[in-house]
């Protein structure tokens, strides 16, 4: 994770470290705890975008803007809307998101979802991508621009 971090800081448009604190607040607020991967994101920087400085390809949103994917996409924070374990995490260029998935743990790390817009909440098409946040930006890193998890296919 700390060569991902170095990148993000050489290459690209990190905002100030989250303080302790800070992180603090967010986990209280939302009821869970930070994995070791987005810990050490946020204490790096408290948000990042990728490629552009206006029209970044990945914008990993400060801890102060992560919400519910459900929220975020339809407004509405009820269990009809979607599931409560989704936090939309980063926004990708064309309005799609990046959703951390709360529910879902391997090795202490939060699995990553695609969050296609059009296709919320269908677990078909809003589907793992990455087994951690790590996983997710050394992706992102290497992706020049593009949508890495889509060519996959």
């Amino acid at each position: 994770m700390s060569m991902l971090l170095d990148e993000v800081s050489r290459r690209h448009f990190p905002n100030p470290p989250a303080t302790p604190a800070e992180i603090d607040a967010f986990e209280q607020r939302v009821g869970w705890r930070l994995d070791p991967d987005l810990r050490a994101f946020y204490l790096h920087c408290d948000g990042a975008k990728l490629f552009d400085r206006v029209d970044p390809a990945f914008f990993f949103y400060p801890l102060a803007k992560l919400r519910r994917a459900r929220v975020v996409l339809l407004k509405d924070d009820t269990d009809k809307a979607g599931p409560a374990s989704w936090y939309a995490v980063c926004e990708v260029r064309d309005t799609n998101y990046i959703f951390v998935d709360v529910s879902l743990q391997a090795e202490g790390r939060y699995a990553i979802r695609d969050g296609y817009r059009e296709a919320f909440p269908d677990p078909a098409y809003n589907r793992q991508i990455a087994g951690s946040f790590s996983e997710f930006l050394g992706g992102a890193l290497r992706s020049n621009e593009e949508w890495f998890w889509l060519q996959e296919e």
